[in-house]
């Protein structure tokens, strides 16, 4: 018998869940519950089958007869009329309303309540996911602690887990009471877990665990069960379990959620982990690490994790959610694996119906678990950090998988970090890479000696990015045939611009020169890379407004220049633009890093350690820019294929001699001997007076603070006595 197409589905990122008496909702963090358009977006995509919440918490979160159907309506009603099927998800992670709990007996009498409202209400929907992972919100919630009713025992986690199975049985009898043909979409995250000899016996019970919810639904925790006799001893009844064998909830489809941090690894050896990975079981202490981050031979993946699935129920599988929480081309190569995965399968004649792309709209604070009080983000196909929803590289992918099955993007050649020796943290010794060996198209990184060129230089290679730094003296980008001759010999799928001339002062005088490098030289390879069709990603500046507007620019202001080094640069911008070639165009200020020793904050951290004052201008506004991220942010941008003139600076504008306070504080340095400067300086040049940056197109770096707290861990300690802020 043949198979289905291989489908892509969608989901987004619903969660609605308790931290003590806070709770953190997915949805209004993402805007998707007040943004028109969204899910016209999703259809876009190709997708017509989308994971979709009618969430119990936002419908209902007091009595069931004042609930809001409102936006559950206009969502729904909007996927009907665009052909998209919704699998309709009622508690994601959650624990229901404050009036119940998964340790309420009550529990899933209530929920089914609300799934009879939400079938009688939307009689049309067939498939239902009733409480996404219910083992893994059962461990978070009952056996960590981190979620709401945070206990922390074997007997609430038992509970919590039996609570939300019976349920997910209580709300399809009911919602197929009214749709006999409704569908049971049962996810879980189903990860492996390994450990060294001594913690072996845990070992074995987590693997036998994370099958838990797929086995008791489907009836086949009997007295044989590797876990029947746990779930007795933490005072479950015998009847609650034979209960489910006389009347199981088979699922339809067996969603697999599978994540990198998805297989752990435990590990007696505590004296190698840092102290956030120590914990134990009660009777021994162990580590528990991502098994990336250790075993030599690398993580199993969806391919074998499938594979153990099919052979375990013989029922049709999906995977239901593939996210990863990392730079654009790993978030590339995480879905290209899992839909491999799911084609190599199905070759194999395994039923695989299909590969759900998850937080189709990002997500925020799984970083901390959601315990966090700031929530991270992390974007998917679309980034909701501009004004309306900007498509990804991702979103181009989910596009060409749904309408042709396949898609290509140069970054795809190389391995994710997952299959390279780049995984291995806690490892005594290095194994082989596994991914793949074939070739990469390069990145062309001009300027690759400078302070910007070899952070790209540095940030592709951490990412597995391939990449070529030719030497200043064998490319001059001055010169057109210098630029042909290397794109040619080189053949780059992009060209990174890191060069320039960057003495402001000194361009006063030696215009020539800075024109010649900041204007004909960007130009000329942009006329290049547009012959070829490569991209070109350059930057300008700050220095190209004249500070008059008194507030932070955006990209579409107009320009006016004040000195030569700015208006070689609005001069470039101009060029490339009119151009209309496929070049982005990146406006940056006020570099630091902890790499380079001679931007400003390096040498005023210096200088103060040597405790030597530093004279710094408090009537000059700008937007320091840490260099880290400004790398990580514009190889995002280059992969996603965006165009134009980009922002890209750290939120916030300070003076220069603000800039230099904070890095005094947070060096545990004197602010004090930071002297303000006001009025005209010594410089050459004229400068703005206030030129922060922002973006109308998305403000996509991290706040000043958080840089500088991040440069602050990363660079070399400055050897200075310790200053109090309180001056003690």
């Amino acid at each position: 018998m043949s198979l289905p197409p291989l489908e892509v589905w969608g989901g987004i990122e619903c969660t609605k869940n308790r931290v003590g008496d806070r709770y953190i909702d997915q949805i209004t963090l993402s805007g998707h519950c007040d943004r028109e358009g969204d899910l016209e977006r999703l259809a876009d995509l190709g997708i017509r089958t989308v994971r979709y919440p009618v969430l119990w918490e936002r419908v209902a979160p007091a009595d069931l007869r004042d609930a809001d159907w409102r936006a559950s309506d206009r969502a729904l009603g909007t996927l009907r009329q665009l052909g998209i099927n919704p699998i309709v998800g009622l508690v994601h992670h959650g624990s229901g309303p404050r009036h119940t709990s998964l340790l309420d007996p009550r529990f899933p009498g209530k929920l089914q309540e609300f799934a009879r409202a939400v079938a009688e209400r939307y009689p049309w929907v067939e498939a239902y996911t009733p409480i996404n992972e219910p083992l893994t919100t059962a461990r978070f919630s009952a056996l960590y602690g981190l979620w709401y009713p945070h206990a922390r025992d074997d007997r609430s986690f038992v509970r919590a887990f039996l609570n939300q199975c019976a349920a997910i049985r209580a709300s399809m009898n009911a919602i197929r009471r009214i749709n006999p043909a409704a569908r049971l979409i049962q996810t879980e995250d189903l990860g492996k877990t390994y450990s060294t000899p001594p913690i072996q016996y845990q070992a074995q019970f987590d693997n036998h665990r994370r099958w838990l919810t797929f086995d008791l639904l489907s009836g086949r925790v009997d007295e044989n069960h590797r876990l029947w006799h746990f779930m007795i001893e933490t005072g479950v009844n015998r009847a609650e379990l034979t209960d489910f064998l006389h009347e199981p909830c088979s699922p339809d489809i067996i969603g697999i959620n599978y994540y990198l941090t998805s297989e752990r690894f435990l590990d007696h050896r505590l004296e190698l982990y840092p102290q956030r990975n120590r914990g134990g079981n009660g009777r021994d202490a162990y580590a528990d690490v991502e098994a990336v981050r250790v075993l030599p031979d690398g993580i199993a993946g969806h391919k074998e994790i499938l594979a153990e699935a099919a052979a375990r129920y013989n029922v049709p599988l999906a995977i239901t959610e593939v996210h990863l929480g990392c730079t654009r081309e790993q978030q590339l190569r995480w879905l290209h694996e899992a839909w491999a995965a799911a084609c190599d399968l199905r070759a194999e004649g395994v039923d695989v119906r299909a590969v759900t792309v998850w937080a189709l709209l990002g997500s925020f604070g799984w970083e901390s678990l959601l315990t966090g009080k700031d929530y991270g983000y992390e974007p998917g196909p679309f980034d909701v950090r501009a004004p309306a929803p900007r498509a990804t590289a991702l979103a181009a992918m989910t596009r060409s998988l749904a309408r042709r099955g396949q898609y290509s993007h140069p970054v795809l050649d190389g391995p994710g970090w997952w299959r390279t020796n780049a995984r291995l943290t806690y490892a005594v010794a290095p194994t082989a890479d596994t991914g793949d060996p074939q070739p990469q198209r390069p990145i062309l990184i001009i300027g690759g000696t400078g302070t910007l060129g070899s952070a790209f230089a540095r940030a592709c290679r951490a990412r597995g990015l391939a990449f070529a730094a030719p030497p200043r003296a064998s490319l001059d980008i001055g010169q057109a045939h210098s630029v042909e001759m290397a794109l040619s010999a080189i053949k780059p799928w992009a060209v990174i611009n890191a060069a320039g001339y960057v003495r402001v002062d000194d361009a006063e005088w030696d215009t020539a020169a800075c024109y010649r490098a900041n204007t004909d030289g960007a130009l000329n390879l942009a006329r290049a890379c547009a012959r070829r069709g490569v991209t070109l990603l350059t930057f300008s500046s700050d220095l190209v407004f004249d500070g008059a507007a008194g507030r932070p620019y955006v990209e579409s202001d107009a320009v006016n220049p004040l000195g030569v080094y700015g208006a070689s640069k609005a001069r470039s911008e101009a060029g490339i633009l009119a151009l209309g070639s496929a070049a982005l165009i990146v406006r940056t200020s006020a570099f630091f890093g902890p790499w380079d020793e001679y931007n400003f904050l390096t040498r005023t951290l210096h200088s103060l350690a040597n405790e030597a004052p530093v004279e710094a201008a408090a009537d000059v506004w700008v937007s320091p820019t840490y260099v880290p991220d400004l790398t990580t942010a514009s190889l995002d941008l280059l992969i996603d294929g965006e165009r134009g003139i980009w922002h890209l600076a750290n939120a916030g504008a300070l003076s220069w001699a603000e800039f230099a306070r904070k890095g005094a504080v947070a060096a545990g340095l004197n602010p004090e001997l930071v002297i303000d400067q006001v009025g005209n300086s010594s410089a050459c040049a004229p400068r703005p007076r206030y030129s922060a940056l922002t973006s109308e197109r998305g403000n996509l770096m991290p706040s000043f603070e958080n840089a500088l707290e991040r440069y602050i861990a990363a660079r070399p300690r400055t050897r200075a006595h310790s200053f109090s802020a309180r001056g003690q």
